[in-house]
């Protein structure tokens, strides 16, 4: 079971990317106050786990009404993930547009798509399928725990890391997440040429 936790956990891990995107984050709750900025963090927190712990069970679903199997989605989630990950390395913008209202920042942009976008949602059926709903259920838990922490001591941890250095930390991530996106190409179709045979 531990083993499945830290497969699941890993690229969950690199998906969201947290000291990557904590200089949005800064950027966005830049005029807030201490109390306010915490407040957001709680929701942004909430936000994402409500999303992608619902993604779980339903895509799940979809996917078997659909006819889609597990190969077919680590092909399409493989191409996902190297194409968000070329997209963070070579053109992503430098700054997003800051939300006026700090009633629904939490929600959007920062809960999602910020933590839970595209990537997230892909590896976390793609680890349903490969390690079980519990070791995901507890990757996702960890992730989203770690995520908080990093936005909760934000301020300490720009600090210490400067913006360069969580830019920087991001773009390794990106690196390693594309690694991952090719891996599961890699594995779809060897599961599908395994059936064919």
């Amino acid at each position: 079971m531990l083993d499945k936790i830290f497969t699941a956990f890993i690229p969950l891990f690199f998906a969201m990317d947290a000291i990557g995107i904590l200089p949005l984050f800064a950027h966005m709750t830049r005029d807030l106050t201490l109390d306010k900025r915490r407040a957001v963090t709680k929701q942004a927190a909430v936000t994402a786990f409500l999303i992608s712990f619902g993604f779980i069970y339903v895509g799940r679903g979809i996917f078997r009404f659909l006819g889609i199997t597990i190969p077919d989605f680590k092909i399409a989630g493989g191409i996902l993930l190297l194409i968000f990950s070329i997209n963070d390395l070579l053109f992503a913008q430098k700054s997003r547009r800051r939300m006026d209202s700090i009633d629904t920042m939490g929600v959007v942009p920062i809960g999602m798509p910020l933590i839970i976008g595209p990537a997230v949602l892909t590896t976390l059926l793609l680890s349903v399928g490969s390690n079980g709903y519990n070791a995901t259920f507890v990757a996702l838990l960890g992730n989203i725990a770690i995520v908080w922490a990093v936005f909760y001591y934000s301020d300490s941890v720009i600090r210490v890391t400067g913006e360069a250095g969580a830019t920087a930390v991001g773009k390794v991530f990106s690196l390693l997440l594309a690694a991952i996106g090719v891996e599961m190409i890699r594995l779809g179709l060897t599961d599908i040429l395994t059936t064919v045979h």
